[in-house]
């Protein structure tokens, strides 16, 4: 691995976290007149608690939007040409500001609708591999945060299968232990059989 970052790549990394801070989820509830989402249901921005507030509906804008964060940084480090790994980087500090956003206190989502963003772009089948997951285990158990961690957990080894970069999977499992991290909460309650099924 040989990461040594410019000063142009530096000025990418804080483009993406800028990006990144940018809540869909915020600015969605406040166009259509719903309460801020980091005071009601599991006080954060991502789709799952914009589904429990405002419905489907403006839960997939914001879904969509929340992708994009991570596709479109890393659309540019792609044109920039960066290699896998400081492709990696910048959407992680995409990821940092969905999740901890200067814009907005702070507080945001969890980062996994941003991380299929930048899988879906670092490596397509890795990004598809992780959709199909969450979205066949959601089907089954109706639980989103758990087919997301289940997703998040088996995704570093399938991101090596397809890419077989020791590094850049290692880089994909700490981003894992973010989300897992940010799911703390979510984990407790699925624990003590608390957390919401999503219909």
């Amino acid at each position: 691995m040989d990461f040594n970052p410019s000063i142009m790549d530096i000025g990418l990394f804080i483009l993406a976290y800028l990006f990144g801070s940018i809540s869909s989820g915020i600015i969605a509830c406040k166009a259509f007149d719903l309460p801020d989402p980091r005071t009601k249901g599991s006080n954060n921005t991502g789709a799952t608690n914009i589904l429990r507030i405002g419905g489907k509906k403006i839960a997939s804008i914001v879904l969509i939007f929340d992708i994009f964060k991570g596709i479109i940084p890393v659309a540019i480090a792609i044109y920039l040409g960066f290699d896998l790994f400081g492709l990696i980087v910048v959407g992680i500090f995409a990821m940092i500001g969905h999740i901890f956003p200067i814009f907005f206190g702070f507080k945001g989502g969890k980062g996994v609708a941003t991380f299929i963003g930048i899988l879906l772009m670092v490596n397509l089948y890795s990004g598809l591999s992780f959709l199909a997951i969450w979205l066949f285990v959601a089907k089954i158990l109706k639980i989103s945060s758990l087919s997301a961690l289940i997703a998040t957990l088996l995704i570093s080894p399938i991101f090596y299968f397809w890419t077989s970069d020791i590094d850049a999977s290692l880089l994909i499992f700490v981003i894992s232990v973010l989300i897992f991290i940010t799911h703390r909460s979510n984990i407790v309650r699925i624990i003590k059989k608390e957390e919401k099924n999503v219909k």
